[in-house]
């Protein structure tokens, strides 16, 4: 009996290490093609795969192999990860565990938060996945609270609460697993907030540190802020970042200052519109690169900061590129932040270049009557030049394929008080856009060093959905009208598309699982731009969230 007892026990304990994901396997998660291990498919966030059974010929062929519901009307922005045949995905109020082959619910753990969260949340109600890691599952929820759940199971492990929602915090980002550490960031900085990224112990919880994006007086940069104005610097946090295991490093974008009326706060305002080289252990920054100093615009730089090795003048080199939401395409050297490009991918108004030697935009007077109280018309809006939605790097073609936006926004300041829990803007919001008759968006292959697009594909309504690209030649993203579609990563051309009876505002992942490629992609219409655009086209579009997953018809 004894010896039967420790044979059980091993057995046990062999089950257990075998579904208990390794720093090892996130590392490599960039060359899984059997899992989809990180947010971004790789701590570099290049969603690209090598996988090419879906490829350019193929890919007319591509059916649903199944749909799950997540019995939810909010939009669905959230990235599944895929663990030996299970796919775990997200919404705002669960998180989910399905048979990748079958589509089947092996588990549903519900997020309570109270009634009252959606008013201090500015863009949509929303979660954009979750992080595995030793056998368990992380996610932030709305009510600004990080939860690890039993990744065989769904039951709730620890609960840490990160901030209150009286003061305006929300979270809706995917956590990162770097280095042993579960690192967060927050939303909030409409609502005079002061930003932070935390790291947390897998195991238990415990709160490890917490970085400001915003720095006291008596921190380095807490004289780009006047006096109190630091305390409500807005600087939210609410995309992963990457990370480099070589370098040890995390890249994590910061967004715009609070108020938006940048009158009411003189100076550069440290760390907004940034990125922050920071060491996961310890939270502590490296270097900094700030993209839009004093910025009026709201061009935050939360978005994906995607890590490639690519020859620069001959010379390989690690570097950090971003699709700015202020309208260029940045290329950093990710090992000490220095500038090696930075020019527009979109229409540009507000500044005529990027001053390579300071790193500082040059300015038009389009800024300088913004700051002045005067209303302008800026391109790009106050959306962007692109929004949150991931692009994707494909290393063997050596293009960015990113969906941008291409209408104008219109901006006056108004004066602002501040009261907790309340928007804190001084903006006008009764006139925002500037639309045109033209295309509003357009998916672009993007040269990162100049900023040219190879092509590009127009779209009447914008895109903002995330974009997948794969050895095959294929390129996919969604439409807000439902369409999941396929285009030739060489010359644009759509190959494919399905429509999926709601809005994508996902991003798609692929992998192969018993020798078949599958792609996946959530679908579930609200965010940002049905909120706040105005389109009437999209009137008749249903809410409705759901998973699907596809493959080639065998």
């Amino acid at each position: 009996m004894k010896r039967f007892a420790m044979a059980a026990s091993l057995v046990m304990l062999a089950s257990t290490c075998a579904s208990a994901q390794t720093t090892e396997q996130l590392v490599k998660g960039a060359t899984d093609t059997s899992n989809v291990l990180n947010y971004g498919m790789g701590y570099n966030l290049q969603r690209f795969s090598t996988l090419n059974q879906i490829n350019k010929d193929t890919v007319k062929n591509l059916v649903p192999v199944w749909n799950y519901s997540f019995n939810d009307d909010r939009s669905e922005e959230s990235q599944p990860l895929v663990y030996q045949g299970v796919i775990y995905v997200t919404s705002h109020n669960a998180t989910m565990a399905v048979d990748a082959k079958t589509g089947k619910q092996i588990w549903k753990t519900k997020v309570e938060y109270p009634a009252e969260t959606p008013r201090i949340v500015c863009c949509g109600i929303i979660n954009r996945g979750a992080a595995l890691y030793d056998g368990k599952v992380y996610r932030t929820t709305l009510d600004a609270n990080v939860i690890a759940l039993d990744a065989k199971t769904g039951k709730e492990l620890w609960r840490q609460k990160a901030a209150d929602i009286k003061e305006g915090y929300s979270m809706t980002v995917a956590p990162l697993v770097a280095d042993g550490v579960i690192i967060t960031g927050i939303s909030g900085a409409e609502f005079g907030t002061r930003g932070f990224i935390d790291g947390w112990d897998p195991a238990t919880g415990k709160h490890l540190w917490r970085t400001h994006s915003i720095p006291s007086p008596d921190e380095p940069g807490g004289d780009t802020w006047k006096g109190d104005t630091w305390k409500l610097g807005g600087g939210s946090t609410w995309i992963t970042g990457s990370y480099d295991p070589e370098l040890n490093t995390v890249y994590w974008g910061i967004g715009n200052p609070g108020p938006f009326n940048s009158a009411v706060r003189p100076g550069d305002n440290l760390y907004t519109c940034s990125v922050l080289a920071m060491d996961p252990k310890t939270g502590k920054i490296k270097w900094h690169y700030q993209f839009s100093p004093n910025n009026p615009f709201d061009y935050d730089s939360v978005a994906e900061m995607v890590l490639a090795d690519i020859n620069v003048e001959g010379k390989p080199t690690k570097v950090l590129m971003d699709a700015n939401r202020n309208g260029f395409f940045y290329v950093l050297d990710r090992t000490n932040g220095k500038l090696l490009a930075a020019n527009p991918y979109v229409k540009v108004n507000w500044a005529t270049g990027i001053d390579m030697k300071t790193g500082r935009p040059i300015e038009t007077d389009v800024s300088k009557d913004a700051r002045e109280g005067k209303k302008v018309t800026v391109y790009p809006s106050i959306l962007g030049g692109k929004n949150w939605e991931p692009m994707s790097f494909n290393p063997q073609t050596g293009l960015a394929y990113a969906n941008t936006l291409a209408f104008g926004g219109r901006y006056k300041t108004e004066p602002v008080t501040f009261k907790q829990g309340e928007w804190y803007l001084g903006m006008d919001l009764s006139d925002l856009w500037e639309y045109g008759d033209g295309p509003r968006g357009h998916l672009k292959a993007i040269d990162p060093l100049t900023g040219k697009a190879k092509w590009e594909a127009p779209v009447d309504i914008p895109r903002f959905s995330g974009v997948l690209s794969t050895a095959g030649g294929v390129v996919f993203t969604g439409a807000l009208t439902g369409e999941f579609e396929a285009f030739d990563a060489d010359s644009g051309k759509k190959l494919w598309q399905f429509q999926t009876g709601s809005g994508i505002e996902g991003q798609p992942v692929t992998w192969q699982q018993d020798g078949v490629q599958y792609v996946a992609v959530t679908s579930g219409y609200g965010g940002v731009y049905s909120l706040f655009s105005g389109d009437e086209r999209l009137a008749k579009v249903p809410p409705g969230g759901s998973l699907w997953v596809f493959a080639v018809k065998q």
